[in-house]
């Protein structure tokens, strides 16, 4: 249903995305499904093959038929966004290298929805699933391997991908990690001493020595630990504890956030921390109540300070 050149500006764009813009692998799947979906739409709704001249003539009547159709199927306000999104990136992209105006389909606007956000832990609760992990597993060696990652996430708001793809190059772990996160962005996360004496105890008791080029957190088996086994585990303590379906392995780096934010710390610096491209995300992210951030506000404002 898609022109053979839109099919070949849809492989290449995706190759961007991926080799330049450093998009994940599920992320590009979503990107083709997205994009293909839009133009397999504006090929029937124009009642031909749409070529390169007819797609640069898109209006916003256009945008509209499309984003009611999907709606149609059933398709939520949040997977619309996503979609919008990706298609807008395709249009820029292209009307880049084929000299046309993207305006009609940049001016879309995404729907609104409200943002699921993870809750985070209360700190008792924090210290009293953390303390749960260092004796859940009968292997000393495992238990130490848990705890070291679940610190990780606490205490430097690591991502469970990030903490699982340390090697053996990063042991011992130094004081400032450079992580790379979505997209492909780096950032600077400090090592505080606890974590990085949990790591130490857990190369002391694992069997599997840190090798350069292989996992410093390994399986039973010695293969890489698989991140659903953190997971079930952080189940398991769940139930015994009583916690919340909530308490899941990014409702620790969610915790890190707020418990940080909660004790002074800046938006500024826990958007750099987290890795996000946008203070407003980390404003999303960080979910404290009113009150406290207006104790911050009337703490930080000139006006507040010179009364």
């Amino acid at each position: 249903m898609i022109s053979a050149a839109l099919a070949d500006a849809l492989d290449r764009w995706l190759v961007h995305s991926g080799a330049i813009e450093g998009k994940a692998g599920a992320t590009l799947v979503a990107y083709r499904h997205d994009v293909s979906t839009f133009l397999t739409f504006m090929t029937l709704h124009h009642g031909g093959p749409q070529g390169f001249a007819a797609i640069a003539q898109i209006e916003v009547a256009d945008m509209r038929a499309w984003m009611a159709q999907m709606r149609g199927t059933g398709l939520s306000s949040r997977s619309l966004a996503r979609a919008l999104s990706a298609v807008k990136g395709f249009y820029t992209w292209l009307a880049a290298r084929e000299g046309f105006e993207p305006t009609a389909v940049l001016a879309a606007r995404a729907p609104k929805f409200q943002r699921n956000l993870p809750r985070p832990l209360e700190v008792d609760d924090a210290r009293r699933l953390m303390d749960r992990v260092e004796v859940q597993s009968n292997e000393p060696w495992v238990a130490a391997r848990d705890l070291a990652v679940i610190t990780l996430l606490y205490g430097s708001g690591l991502r469970i991908s990030e903490a699982l793809s340390l090697t053996g190059e990063d042991y011992p772990l130094p004081d400032v990690l450079r992580m790379t996160g979505k997209g492909g962005k780096q950032r600077l996360v400090p090592v505080l001493p606890i974590a990085a004496a949990a790591v130490k105890d857990y190369v002391r008791r694992t069997p599997y020595a840190p090798v350069a080029g292989a996992p410093l957190f390994r399986g039973v088996r010695g293969g890489a630990l698989s991140p659903r086994i953190i997971q079930k585990m952080i189940e398991q303590v769940r139930l015994q504890l009583g916690l919340p379906a909530s308490a899941t392995p990014h409702a620790l780096r969610h915790s890190f956030a707020t418990h940080l934010l909660a004790a002074g710390g800046d938006l500024r610096s826990i958007q750099e921390l987290l890795g996000h491209a946008s203070l407003s995300t980390t404003q999303a992210y960080t979910a404290v109540d009113a009150a406290h951030l207006m104790q911050i506000y009337d703490r930080a404002h000139p006006r507040a300070r010179s009364e």
